[in-house]
């Protein structure tokens, strides 16, 4: 692979606010591939928009999209339709399958059930665990990895996704443990976590993620960001 064909930066973006994001027992009435953005969500996005046009620098950009009503929302509201060179609906970048019509009581106990046992390890009834998410997530390394290895590819990559899955995909790019992906917080709705090349073509987070628990990364976890 020519090491000049990497991205300068690979943008990682959480859709803006949903209504389930404010109403939890939307997931009783509405599949959560088909709940949309609040009047709020579509605000998110349009500042989110003017931030990403400055970083990308006006230059193209390919784009991957989870297929979610609230991603597409997302990358539709962002106002860069001219910058993007291919956009790709990738189901592999979706959320965390929890069930299909969820039951608010139930979900709450699970959720208790989860904080003890594990939120990578914990799988839901009718769902996936966090560690499906992350097998997913990594087959999907490996089409970015072929898609950029084309001659004339853009050097911008912009993954559209939630917030789970933008945690473990930086989990698996930069081999964190489990007990850090544990601590770790998922980042606001419309915010952005950037992979940035670096002069030796290795990558480095532009800010880490917040930590909600106790842990002490290591010094190899550490140096994944600026």
């Amino acid at each position: 692979m020519d090491l000049n064909r990497r991205p300068l930066r690979i943008v990682l973006m959480r859709h803006g606010q949903s209504e389930a994001n404010v109403d939890p027992t939307v997931f009783e009435r509405v599949p959560d591939h088909a709940i949309p953005l609040t009047a709020a969500g579509h605000e998110q996005t349009a500042a989110a928009g003017t931030t990403l046009r400055k970083l990308l620098d006006e230059q193209p950009v390919r784009v991957y999209v989870s297929p979610y009503r609230r991603t597409l929302q997302t990358l539709a509201g962002l106002g860069i339709d001219d910058l993007v060179e291919t956009a790709r609906q990738e189901p592999r970048l979706r959320e965390q399958d929890w069930a299909n019509y969820q039951d608010s009581a139930d979900i709450a106990r699970q959720r208790t059930l989860r904080d003890s046992y594990g939120h990578f390890f914990y799988r839901f009834n009718d769902g996936e665990s966090g560690a499906d998410v992350y097998d997913r997530v990594s087959t999907f390394l490996e089409t970015l990895h072929r898609d950029w290895d084309v001659a004339h590819s853009p050097r911008n990559i912009l993954i559209v996704s939630h917030g789970l899955t933008m945690r473990l995909f930086c989990m698996r790019w930069f081999h964190w443990s489990v007990d850090f992906f544990e601590s770790l917080s998922n980042p606001d709705n419309a915010e952005f976590r950037t992979l940035l090349r670096q002069p030796d073509y290795r990558y480095k987070l532009d800010r880490p993620f917040r930590q909600w628990a106790t842990y002490e990364p290591t010094a190899r976890e550490r140096s994944a960001w600026l």
